[in-house]
């Protein structure tokens, strides 16, 4: 993993941070970009302390200039982009009769038109070199549905169909894709005042833990790729 460049996108959340401290630690050049970077600063300092090498830009991924400057930023600093970890998205667990139209848009903007443009925008380069790693996290919602999470897991579904999609039409460009299918991991997510459902974090995942199954997908040697990876809590398994 040394010398890598590993673009995070939501490198300012619970997994992006704890993933950003694992790859820095095994030597990769860790780009963190974020809406609100002051999270994202601070831990860029951390890494920088520890002699790793961070870089922090702000982002709005539904933003066409504010994306296309952001890889043309990674690009200009570090001249290409080996991992691209998408690790942002907005949360919405209502009944659908409760969901604010407002939100409703701002959640599908974010989690399918952002990451649409964000993979769009770092795979221009990606399929040029013909190397790569993507990282989706479309969660346990983009595979399986639970009551009140209509529109949250209507955009999880539309990143599983996109990222099966890309495997697709980038066959032979050697850009390996993985689908993180993941239960409920103990971040901030669940702060969020558009989660209405009770939960227990104590026995959810923790970040730590899904940055080591990340670790692992983005250490496939060449000639193989991990696809999709399911982790949850043993106490809220589906199948």
């Amino acid at each position: 993993m040394k010398d890598k460049v590993v673009l995070i996108v939501g490198g300012s959340g619970g997994i992006g941070i704890a993933t950003a401290r694992l790859f820095a630690k095994a030597g990769a050049k860790i780009v963190l970009a974020a809406r609100n970077v002051e999270k994202a600063e601070i831990l860029a300092n951390e890494i920088h302390e520890n002699g790793g090498e961070a870089l922090v830009i702000q982002v709005d991924v539904t933003d066409l200039s504010s994306v296309f400057n952001m890889v043309d930023r990674v690009i200009r600093e570090f001249e290409h982009i080996d991992i691209l970890i998408n690790a942002f998205g907005v949360p919405s667990i209502q009944a659908i009769m409760v969901v604010n139209p407002k939100t409703a848009r701002e959640v599908i903007d974010t989690n399918v038109f952002g990451t649409y443009l964000v993979t769009q925008t770092v795979m221009r380069y990606m399929i040029t070199r013909k190397q790569g790693t993507v990282i989706m996290f479309p969660g346990t919602m983009g595979k399986y549905v639970m009551k009140n999470s209509s529109v949250y897991s209507a955009t999880k579904f539309a990143i599983t169909g996109f990222t099966k999609a890309l495997i697709e039409e980038t066959r032979r460009t050697n850009i390996k894709f993985t689908l993180m299918y993941l239960g409920g991991v103990d971040t901030p997510f669940w702060d969020h005042p558009d989660i209405d459902m009770r939960v227990q974090r104590d026995k959810m995942l923790t970040p730590e833990e899904v940055a080591k199954a990340v670790y692992y997908a983005c250490l496939q040697p060449d000639g193989s790729v991990l696809n999709e990876v399911v982790i949850q809590p043993e106490s809220h398994q589906l199948i």
